[in-house]
């Protein structure tokens, strides 16, 4: 197995609204997967209460020997100035997973609709894209040292493949990336980034991780896309 297999560093539980599986269940799924490290990560918004439940509840959990589990919250980013829709974390939250749930336009997170509306009524592919990665690159500068969460699934749900991001933008990504010590994860959900996005990564030095985004357990630690991407950079990591 690749190293980078023997850890899932995106993984719900129900603190999340739209996970199934408990705490407890996701680290025994993650021992039986053979895994090394876990991150257990949940949905968070500016008006949400319980973080300090969360980091308690990580802190009674009971992980065998052999598995690190560690702590995460997963948060959208909300403009194109790299806002992020997050409350006060307290100290227990290891890592702030960044995710690009809605177009981050300058006033404020616009849906899929909306922005493919504007396409159609004259808005060019190449300043969306343009706006998209510039907010990518603003919140990883405002919130250096965290986990951008599967980048550029975004994409397709506007219409616009992942290929027409081009190697200017994606150079420019993975340059601040790396500058603002940010991970990348190499997510199985969502099948992202393409391989061009992450060999960017590497080039410029951007530590990769591997992340199911499962919502339950059975998911956990169990990849097949993730597996392709990698196999397509070439020589494994």
């Amino acid at each position: 197995m690749l190293e980078i297999l023997r850890g899932d560093h995106h993984v719900h539980s129900t603190f999340s609204d739209d996970a199934v599986s408990t705490p407890e269940e996701n680290v025994a799924a993650a021992h039986a997967a053979g895994l090394r490290e876990v991150r257990l990560v949940d949905h968070v918004r500016r008006s949400t209460t319980w973080v300090p439940d969360y980091v308690r509840a990580m802190r009674a959990l009971a992980v065998p020997d052999g598995l690190k589990v560690r702590t995460g919250v997963e948060a959208k980013i909300l403009d194109r100035d790299g806002t992020l829709d997050i409350p006060p974390l307290p100290d227990g939250v290891e890592r702030i997973l960044i995710a690009d749930h809605q177009f981050p336009a300058a006033e404020g997170p616009l849906g899929p609709t909306e922005v493919r509306r504007r396409i159609d009524a004259g808005w060019s592919i190449a300043d969306v894209l343009d706006d998209y990665v510039g907010a990518l690159i603003a919140v990883m500068q405002r919130h250096p040292g965290n986990q951008l969460a599967h980048c550029f699934s975004l994409l397709p749900k506007l219409g616009i493949e992942e290929s027409a991001v081009g190697e200017e933008r994606l150079t420019a990504w993975a340059d601040a990336a790396r500058a603002t010590g940010t991970i990348v994860e190499v997510n199985e959900k969502w099948a992202c980034p393409a391989p061009a996005a992450l060999a960017a990564a590497r080039r410029a030095g951007v530590e990769l991780v591997a992340a199911t985004d499962s919502h339950t357990a059975g998911d956990v630690g169990r990849y097949a896309r993730v597996r392709d991407l990698l196999d397509a950079l070439g020589d494994p990591l």
